[in-house]
């Protein structure tokens, strides 16, 4: 992750942005991002792996078609070249004007319906958009060098993605464009207007939609934490009930390998990041998550 002067450097050199304040926002395992204040005005700021960067490009551009729907969505502002992302040492760097309200709390029963009926707004409105940057959902990596790392990981993602591979071959799955990150952070409502909205539309791609709400009831704590935000969902969603109450289970173990083998990778990586330790820290901390919740999704 870029300290704040790396940031400040980016934003000043391409967009001619010069910030008042920076905060790190909270959420998500596919990107990093910051909300900036640029005197009355407000940004996100979101960074990428180099290798995600048309995926993120996608998203920004799903954006317009979900305003173009009466979905609130942050509008990307381009560079001074006209770019919507920018390379930057660390990643690909993106810029948007901030929807109006406060992020969204995963544990409160009202805001997960809100979370619920936005991201099945999402679902339903990107039904058929196209986009080149758009990459298919693919299966993890059980033979990737970083799931070495603990002894456990690599069998946990291995089973993961058998069971996932089955369940895309024997079953017919609703399938469209994946927000792939859909954390409560992500989405907003402004309490002056009642209007809910989401901040873009993620590091996109395309796959079964169950899989973001597998990822999104993760981030609420598991199925039993998250009636609220799976009732929200299937109220405005593409996807009936009974697909997702058969597909849920096996793309929710699905969704916490990912977040293992983020963790297992971040932690290969860490040795090379500046702060070293809090790198580890964190990672470790995500994989810890992982692994219990893995524990509990197995058999």
């Amino acid at each position: 992750m870029p300290d704040h002067d790396l940031l400040r450097a980016a934003l000043r050199e391409n967009w001619h942005l010069v910030p008042t304040a920076i905060t790190n926002r909270r959420g998500g395992i596919l990107s990093r991002s910051w909300d900036v204040t640029v005197g009355h005005a407000r940004y996100v700021a979101r960074l990428v792996r180099p290798a995600e960067r048309p995926a993120l490009e996608a998203g920004l551009a799903a954006a317009g078609r979900l305003r173009a729907c009466g979905i609130a969505a942050g509008e990307s502002v381009r560079t001074l070249g006209g770019a919507l992302t920018v390379a930057i040492s660390v990643g690909a760097l993106a810029v948007l004007r901030r929807v109006p309200g406060r992020a969204l709390a995963g544990a409160d029963p009202v805001d997960q319906q809100w979370w619920g009926d936005r991201l099945g707004a999402v679902h339903r409105a990107l039904q058929g958009y196209v986009h080149p940057g758009l990459g298919r959902w693919n299966l993890l990596d059980a033979d990737a060098a970083h799931l070495s790392g603990e002894p456990w990981l690599r069998l946990a993602v291995t089973e993961a993605v058998t069971a996932a591979t089955r369940l895309t071959v024997t079953d017919r799955l609703t399938y469209g464009v994946l927000h792939r990150d859909p954390a409560p952070e992500e989405f907003v409502v402004d309490p002056d207007t009642g209007r809910a909205g989401v901040l873009d539309g993620g590091a996109s791609g395309t796959g079964p939609l169950v899989y973001d709400v597998a990822a999104a009831v993760a981030y609420a704590g598991g199925t039993d934490a998250a009636a609220e935000l799976v009732d929200g969902y299937l109220a405005a969603a593409p996807v009936h009930s009974d697909e997702l109450d058969a597909t849920l289970p096996v793309l929710l173990r699905f969704r916490w390998a990912a977040q293992a083998d983020w963790s297992a990778r971040r932690l290969a990586e860490c040795a090379q990041a500046p702060a070293a330790a809090e790198c580890r820290a964190g990672a470790g901390e995500a994989l810890d998550r992982a692994r219990a919740a893995l524990r509990t999704l197995s058999g």
